[in-house]
C-alpha cells in the first residue's frame, strides 16, 4: 500500500489508468474526494463492493454529491 499526504485541491494521477483522485474539501475528520475515471471503470464505496452498484450518469459527473 502506497501512503500519500495531499492537501486541499491536491490530487493523485493514476496516467496508465486514465484516473486521479482529488480533495475537494475537508470538514472535520471527514475529507470529500474527487474522482474522475474512464466510463468503463466503475468506482464504489467499500461498503457497496459486493452490491448491485447504482448506475453512474452524466448528472453525477462534476457534481458535488451522488451517489459515491
Amino acid at each position: 500500500m502506497l501512503l500519500l499526504s495531499r492537501r486541499l485541491n491536491e490530487k493523485v494521477v493514476l496516467p496508465d489508468l486514465g484516473i486521479s483522485v482529488q480533495v475537494v474539501a475537508l470538514k472535520g475528520h471527514v475529507v470529500r474526494l474527487g474522482i474522475e475515471a474512464p466510463p468503463g471503470v466503475s468506482v464504489l464505496r467499500q461498503e457497496r463492493v459486493g452490491k448491485t452498484p447504482a448506475p453512474v450518469t452524466a448528472a453525477y459527473a462534476g457534481s458535488t454529491g451522488g451517489p459515491g
